[in-house]
Protein backbone atom coordinates (compact mmCIF):
# COMPACT_ATOMS: atom_id res chain seq x y z
CA UNK A 1 0.00 0.00 0.00
CA UNK A 2 1.28 3.23 -1.01
CA UNK A 3 1.40 5.81 2.00
CA UNK A 4 0.83 9.46 2.04
CA UNK A 5 4.13 11.62 1.52
CA UNK A 6 5.38 15.27 1.63
CA UNK A 7 5.70 16.72 -1.56
CA UNK A 8 8.79 16.25 -2.83
CA UNK A 9 10.46 17.29 -6.44
CA UNK A 10 12.53 14.46 -7.80
CA UNK A 11 15.19 15.21 -10.28
CA UNK A 12 17.40 12.60 -12.03
CA UNK A 13 21.01 13.61 -12.26
CA UNK A 14 22.61 13.33 -15.63
CA UNK A 15 24.77 10.56 -14.32
CA UNK A 16 21.83 8.68 -13.25
CA UNK A 17 19.91 8.53 -16.46
CA UNK A 18 23.09 7.29 -18.04
CA UNK A 19 22.93 4.63 -15.50
CA UNK A 20 19.35 3.86 -16.75
CA UNK A 21 20.18 4.34 -20.78
CA UNK A 22 22.54 1.15 -19.47
CA UNK A 23 19.73 -0.99 -17.64
CA UNK A 24 17.26 -0.30 -20.77
CA UNK A 25 19.95 -1.25 -23.55
CA UNK A 26 20.16 -4.51 -21.93
CA UNK A 27 16.75 -5.31 -23.13
CA UNK A 28 14.81 -5.66 -26.81
CA UNK A 29 13.35 -2.47 -28.14
CA UNK A 30 10.26 -2.30 -26.79
CA UNK A 31 11.03 -4.37 -23.84
CA UNK A 32 12.00 -1.18 -21.41
CA UNK A 33 9.46 -2.51 -18.91
CA UNK A 34 11.93 -5.07 -18.30
CA UNK A 35 14.28 -2.71 -16.67
CA UNK A 36 11.34 -1.92 -14.26
CA UNK A 37 13.09 -3.48 -11.37
CA UNK A 38 16.97 -2.42 -11.74
CA UNK A 39 15.92 1.14 -11.81
CA UNK A 40 13.85 1.36 -8.83
CA UNK A 41 17.03 0.33 -7.26
CA UNK A 42 18.64 2.84 -8.45
CA UNK A 43 16.41 5.22 -7.94
CA UNK A 44 16.20 3.65 -4.00
CA UNK A 45 19.97 3.82 -3.80
CA UNK A 46 19.93 7.70 -4.66
CA UNK A 47 16.75 8.77 -2.57
CA UNK A 48 16.86 6.22 0.26
CA UNK A 49 13.20 5.44 -1.23
CA UNK A 50 10.51 5.50 -3.67
CA UNK A 51 8.22 8.44 -3.15
CA UNK A 52 5.57 8.38 -5.11
CA UNK A 53 6.87 11.72 -7.09
CA UNK A 54 10.21 9.38 -8.19
CA UNK A 55 7.83 6.51 -8.89
CA UNK A 56 5.97 8.24 -11.53
CA UNK A 57 9.39 10.10 -12.81
CA UNK A 58 10.38 6.70 -13.59
CA UNK A 59 7.03 6.13 -15.17
CA UNK A 60 7.71 8.44 -17.70
CA UNK A 61 11.07 7.57 -18.30
CA UNK A 62 10.57 4.11 -19.06
CA UNK A 63 6.92 5.16 -20.89
CA UNK A 64 4.89 3.10 -18.55
CA UNK A 65 1.55 4.04 -16.59
CA UNK A 66 2.26 5.33 -13.07
CA UNK A 67 0.25 2.20 -11.79
CA UNK A 68 2.52 -0.31 -13.18
CA UNK A 69 5.48 0.87 -11.31
CA UNK A 70 3.42 1.24 -8.28
CA UNK A 71 1.65 -2.06 -8.41
CA UNK A 72 5.47 -3.62 -9.50
CA UNK A 73 7.18 -1.11 -5.83
CA UNK A 74 4.76 -1.95 -3.80
CA UNK A 75 4.59 -5.85 -4.33
CA UNK A 76 8.31 -6.39 -3.41
CA UNK A 77 9.21 -6.11 -0.03
CA UNK A 78 13.17 -4.91 -1.00
CA UNK A 79 11.43 -1.52 -2.15
CA UNK A 80 10.49 1.64 0.34
CA UNK A 81 7.97 3.55 -0.26
CA UNK A 82 8.38 5.61 2.71
CA UNK A 83 11.49 7.23 4.55
CA UNK A 84 13.70 4.68 6.46
CA UNK A 85 16.49 4.66 8.80
CA UNK A 86 20.07 4.79 8.04
CA UNK A 87 20.08 0.97 9.52
CA UNK A 88 16.93 -0.92 8.48
CA UNK A 89 16.90 -4.00 10.89
CA UNK A 90 15.07 -6.75 8.99
CA UNK A 91 13.95 -9.73 11.45
CA UNK A 92 12.87 -12.58 9.79
CA UNK A 93 9.05 -13.64 10.88
CA UNK A 94 8.51 -16.71 9.16
CA UNK A 95 7.85 -20.44 11.36
CA UNK A 96 11.30 -21.23 11.95
CA UNK A 97 12.39 -18.04 13.20
CA UNK A 98 9.64 -17.27 15.36
CA UNK A 99 9.59 -20.51 17.03
CA UNK A 100 12.67 -19.31 18.32
CA UNK A 101 11.96 -16.36 19.55
CA UNK A 102 12.05 -13.76 16.48
CA UNK A 103 8.81 -12.20 18.05
CA UNK A 104 10.53 -11.73 21.25
CA UNK A 105 13.26 -10.08 19.47
CA UNK A 106 10.93 -7.51 17.40
CA UNK A 107 9.64 -6.72 20.40
CA UNK A 108 12.50 -6.00 21.84
CA UNK A 109 13.68 -3.94 19.07
CA UNK A 110 10.39 -1.84 19.23
CA UNK A 111 10.83 -0.92 22.76
CA UNK A 112 14.37 -0.48 22.40
CA UNK A 113 14.25 2.10 19.57
CA UNK A 114 11.13 3.30 20.72
CA UNK A 115 9.34 3.41 17.17
CA UNK A 116 7.32 0.50 15.60
CA UNK A 117 7.16 -1.55 12.89
CA UNK A 118 8.08 0.73 9.73
CA UNK A 119 8.52 3.94 11.97
CA UNK A 120 12.12 6.35 12.19
CA UNK A 121 13.75 6.60 15.13
CA UNK A 122 13.90 10.74 15.63
CA UNK A 123 17.81 10.76 15.03
CA UNK A 124 17.20 9.14 11.73
CA UNK A 125 19.02 5.96 12.01
CA UNK A 126 17.02 3.12 12.20
CA UNK A 127 13.88 1.73 11.24
CA UNK A 128 12.60 -2.04 11.86
CA UNK A 129 10.61 -4.53 10.07
CA UNK A 130 9.26 -7.97 9.92
CA UNK A 131 10.22 -9.71 6.67
CA UNK A 132 9.93 -13.10 5.08
CA UNK A 133 12.46 -15.85 5.20
CA UNK A 134 16.32 -14.37 4.72
CA UNK A 135 17.08 -18.47 4.29
CA UNK A 136 19.06 -18.71 7.83
CA UNK A 137 16.19 -20.89 9.13
CA UNK A 138 18.68 -22.96 11.80
CA UNK A 139 20.47 -20.17 13.02
CA UNK A 140 17.14 -18.44 13.82
CA UNK A 141 16.23 -15.45 15.19
CA UNK A 142 17.86 -14.18 12.64
CA UNK A 143 17.87 -10.21 10.65
CA UNK A 144 19.45 -8.46 8.05
CA UNK A 145 20.61 -4.78 8.33
CA UNK A 146 20.76 -2.76 4.56
CA UNK A 147 21.73 -1.40 3.16
CA UNK A 148 25.03 -3.49 2.69
CA UNK A 149 22.95 -7.06 4.32
CA UNK A 150 24.83 -7.88 6.74
CA UNK A 151 22.92 -11.00 8.62
CA UNK A 152 22.96 -11.57 12.07
CA UNK A 153 22.16 -14.89 13.34
CA UNK A 154 21.39 -16.53 17.17
CA UNK A 155 19.84 -13.25 18.30
CA UNK A 156 19.63 -12.48 21.91
CA UNK A 157 18.00 -9.56 23.56
CA UNK A 158 21.80 -8.91 24.51
CA UNK A 159 22.95 -9.40 21.39
CA UNK A 160 20.43 -6.71 19.54
CA UNK A 161 21.27 -4.42 21.78
CA UNK A 162 25.22 -4.69 21.33
CA UNK A 163 24.22 -4.34 17.66
CA UNK A 164 22.34 -1.20 18.02
CA UNK A 165 25.53 0.29 20.09
CA UNK A 166 27.67 -0.55 17.71
CA UNK A 167 25.77 1.15 14.76
CA UNK A 168 25.16 4.29 16.67
CA UNK A 169 28.66 4.34 17.31
CA UNK A 170 29.39 3.92 13.20
CA UNK A 171 27.32 6.23 12.81
CA UNK A 172 28.48 8.74 15.14
CA UNK A 173 32.25 7.98 13.22
CA UNK A 174 31.26 8.77 9.98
Amino acid sequence: MLSVQENMIVTFTPELLDRFSEVVSRYPEGKQKSALLPILHLVQAEFGWLSVDAMDKVAEYLQLKSIEVYEVASFYTMYFLQPRGKYVLEICRTGPCCLVGAERIMQHIETRLGVKEGEVTADGLFSWRGVECVAACGFGPVLQIGPEYTFYENLTEDSVDQLIDDLKQKAKNQ
